[in-house]
């Protein structure tokens, strides 16, 4: 594995990685007869996520002298079933964006083309897994972070019903929306990385594709894709179609304005007193929100997060309060009537509207001819599910025409995360194997 990371420094997938701990981890690991699902498995974290002793930046040079003093939760789970913290991933600045063009370690590139984004904002643990620089890595989504590097970088990703893991010793952006999540390279290991963080057992029910019905959204999720991305999809549908699965067009009208109406306000609203909280937490020498606002580097981030500090801000108190009161669950019902009036065992859709687009293009992309804004177009498949707080799975579709990979998303409903995995490794075993990124030398 080391060896590995060596000869892809290219990626810039690490923002941190001691070699000799690494190596001292391994050995002690060789030495015991574990017995932990786990055991012996390197696995890398998004530097939002806090490995003792190892910095946890956050990606952002105001946090570089934090060094936690505990793992976070979820990484004690993973080490306790056997697991050792490689190194720490490089990420978009503070979680707050989608290509991973971080203005403090640089950009994290995609192994499929290195003038690509791998997404983000675990955009190193995308690029990492895909590279074979690690078997597994741990991520954190709020409106796609985990899912969007997964379907651009061809791995899988897993988001869990938000509130299945914990959230204590990772950096937050939103205690509603926020939650950790894995990238494998198979979604038999992803189920692995659940059981060990949640205590489960580790095996999954058996499905076989004639017992599933599957829901195709007629609105929102398959809206303007990009003829490769639509390609690659219907190409799955039909194998799946021909497997035997029962597909059903659905109706999911009515996302659209609930979506739009409490997901950035939730977001932004709690950014600010859980970052303040975080702050507070981590003891002296931690910096202001004012003093780690003005150090950000990537623009992007700076200018949504700038709005912070202004005076005005306080003024979407009400929005926020009317968000979580009454959209909120408003897009939690559509989502568990849609579930339910259709016996649907899972809905189906694209993880992303379109193929990785270049590195610098973070304010707008090219989308079926048009200019659009960079990170609506990528977070509008994984935005409203993530705001429902429900769990999905990003999985290899294939690579669309120009070799880029094109994933695609399984969303179930509430609490039924193992049911969901299930149905995911039944539909990955439908589906072609998805080709390596090219010219990588792994291990």
């Amino acid at each position: 594995m080391l060896t590995a990371h060596r000869e892809n420094r290219d990626l810039n997938a690490f923002i941190s990685l001691n070699e000799e701990r690494a190596t001292a981890a391994a050995a002690a690991l060789d030495e015991q007869s574990g017995t932990g699902i786990l055991h012996g498995l390197p696995i890398a974290v998004k530097d939002a996520i806090a490995a003792a002793g190892l910095p946890a930046t956050a990606g952002t040079e105001a946090l570089s002298g934090y060094l936690p003093e505990k793992d976070a939760d979820v990484v004690e789970s993973l080490i306790a079933a056997g697991a050792f913290v490689l190194g720490k991933l490089n990420m978009h600045e503070l979680s707050y964006g989608i290509t991973s063009n971080n203005g403090a370690f640089g950009p994290v590139r995609n192994p499929y083309d290195l003038e690509r984004i791998p997404g983000g904002s675990s955009g190193g643990a995308g690029a990492a897994v895909a590279a074979g620089l690690v078997p597994a890595a741990l991520g954190t989504d709020t409106g796609g972070s985990v899912r969007i590097p997964a379907a651009l970088c061809g791995v899988v990703g897993f988001r869990p019903t938000t509130g299945r893991y914990s959230q204590k010793g990772i950096v937050p952006v939103s205690h509603t929306r926020d939650t950790a999540g894995p990238l494998c390279r198979s979604v038999s290991d992803a189920a692995m990385i659940d059981a060990a963080i949640t205590g489960e057992p580790d095996q999954l029910e058996s499905v076989s594709p004639g017992e599933i019905r599957l829901g195709l959204p007629n609105h929102h999720f398959l809206d303007n894709l990009a003829p490769e991305t639509a390609e690659v999809f219907e190409a799955r549908i039909d194998d799946l179609r021909t497997a035997g699965c029962e597909l059903i067009d659905v109706d999911v009208s009515g996302i659209e304005p609930p979506t739009e109406a409490c997901g950035f306000p939730i977001a932004m609203y709690e950014t600010k007193g859980d970052l303040e909280s975080f702050l507070a937490g981590i003891g002296n020498g931690a910096p202001t929100l004012d003093q780690l606002v003005e150090g950000i580097k990537s623009p992007d981030v700076k200018g949504i997060m700038g709005g912070m500090l202004a005076p005005e801000f306080e003024h979407m108190a009400g929005v926020y309060e009317d968000a979580m009161e009454n959209r909120r669950p408003r897009l939690q019902g559509i989502f568990a009537s849609c579930f339910a009036d259709n016996g649907l065992d899972a809905l189906i859709f694209p993880t992303t509207p379109l193929p990785a687009c270049r590195i610098g293009e973070d304010e707008t992309t090219l989308l079926n001819g048009e200019q659009v804004p960079t990170f609506p177009a990528f977070i509008h498949n994984t935005d409203a599910d993530s705001t429902a707080g429900i769990p999905g799975i990003s999985i290899p579709g294939g690579l669309a025409r120009g070799g880029l990979p094109v994933g695609l998303e399984i969303d179930g409903p509430e609490g039924g995360d193992r049911r969901l995995l299930a149905i995911a490794r039944m539909i990955e075993d439908v589906f072609p194997p998805a080709p390596r990124p090219p010219n990588r030398k792994t291990t």
